[in-house]
């Protein structure tokens, strides 16, 4: 098997920057490409049934009249195939540029994946991709790869929710994994409404210009787009607001008191994820009270997981906590769980909270994990082939991917 297949192309759907596509109905698509012509650019795009889809932070960061961002997945589960496949076709052959039929396909996936979309992924790879193997590996056995064990709790704090999950021997224990919805998206809406309430307005590039009045001095013009849609302009808010919150947002020290001030905002907004219910009383976040009051913070979440474990690993757990996901980048985040959980774990435990010291690590440790284990000669062996889905059909992924 391994003579046959050489070096693996990885490609994380969960991971990869393009989780959200533009999105254009049919009768609009004359109007849209009339404006493409005008501007003299040649965007890529996929035009299929009754819309027509742009993939790409390039091709996103172009505005289109009547354009929605929508994103393929809700909660780490596929919702949108065809948005699904677009992302795939613009990653293989526009970011990668290779034929998937030469490739052995090694994806991630969100350890609530269910049977069907496992099995419509293969359907997927297998039939319009033409791969000779694949293989589906969860998130947190890639992550705890990546950093060299076997056996760890991963916190995952990606975009659209958390996940913390205990892998044992390469495995994921199902019946222990905890999820919250409270994700970096929804500390970026946190922070957005929080810097609109204080009569900051994030504006977006293409909402306004610069215009020379006299040499070395220029005036900002108010542009008006009428037919922007508000799903692109929360989009480009997201975006720049995201790009605040990386560079200069901390988690707290300690729990918020309702004194504490920060320079942008105050810490209520970082301290969302050690205790959801912060977020109703963070003004425009009203809408999200049943979002904040039905879930937990990280200490809890860890300590649950861990407690639903064999006795016998919980120890090991403690000791090998590993943060990870794009929202594990802020800083401090580290050292105020490691505290908390010293607080609320038991006594004899011994809490170690691990974290790579490079955010880009941080941020793509799944991706990191997934191309050590594609590249162990033990690793070989264990892909779901062609020959074998042609043989048993694509229920045979449980099998071969448990």
């Amino acid at each position: 098997m391994s003579e046959l297949y050489t070096p693996v192309e990885y490609y994380d759907l969960l991971q990869c920057n393009t989780l959200v596509v533009g999105s254009i109905d049919q009768m609009e698509i004359d109007d849209a490409d009339n404006s493409d012509k005008n501007s003299g650019s040649a965007p890529e795009s996929k035009s299929k049934g009754k819309r027509k889809l742009y993939v790409g932070s390039q091709d996103l960061g172009f505005r289109r009249d009547h354009m929605e961002v929508l994103s393929p997945t809700k909660d780490g589960i596929v919702v949108d195939w065809d948005m699904v496949e677009n992302i795939w076709d613009h990653a293989l052959r526009k970011c990668l540029l290779v034929d998937p039929k030469e490739h052995p396909m090694l994806l991630a996936e969100p350890c609530s994946n269910t049977q069907q979309q496992r099995e419509k992924t293969a359907e997927i790879m297998f039939e319009k991709y033409q791969v000779p193997a694949l293989f589906l590996a969860k998130n947190a056995v890639l992550t705890s790869f990546a950093s060299g064990r076997a056996t760890s709790l991963v916190v995952d704090c990606g975009g659209g929710s958390t996940t913390v999950a205990p892998v044992h021997d390469g495995y994921v224990l199902q019946k222990a994994v905890a999820t919250s919805p409270i994700g970096g998206e929804f500390l970026t809406d946190c922070l957005l409404r929080s810097l609109e309430h204080k009569g900051i307005s994030i504006k977006p590039r293409y909402a306004f210009k610069r215009k020379e009045i006299r040499p070395g001095e220029f005036q900002i013009v108010d542009l008006d787009f009428p037919n922007t849609t508000e799903s692109y302009k929360l989009y480009c808010q997201r975006v720049i607001v995201g790009d605040i919150k990386e560079c200069v947002c901390r988690a707290p020290d300690t729990p918020y008191d309702g004194q504490l001030k920060l320079v942008l905002t105050d810490s209520r907004f970082p301290d969302v994820l050690f205790n959801p219910s912060l977020a109703q009383t963070i003004p425009g976040m009203e809408s999200f009270v049943d979002t904040a009051s039905s879930a937990r913070g990280l200490p809890q979440m860890v300590i649950e997981s861990i407690n639903k474990c064999d006795v016998d690993i919980r120890r090991e757990l403690f000791s090998s906590i590993l943060l990870a996901g794009g929202t594990a980048s802020m800083q401090q985040l580290k050292e105020r769980l490691e505290k908390d959980l010293l607080e609320e774990s038991p006594q004899a435990a011994r809490v170690k909270v691990l974290a790579s010291g490079n955010a880009t690590e941080r941020r793509f440790s799944v991706w990191i994990g997934g191309s050590i284990l594609a590249s162990l000669g033990s690793f070989q062996q264990m892909w779901f082939s062609k020959s074998e889905y042609e043989e048993h059909g694509a229920s045979y992924i449980q099998r071969k991917c448990p």
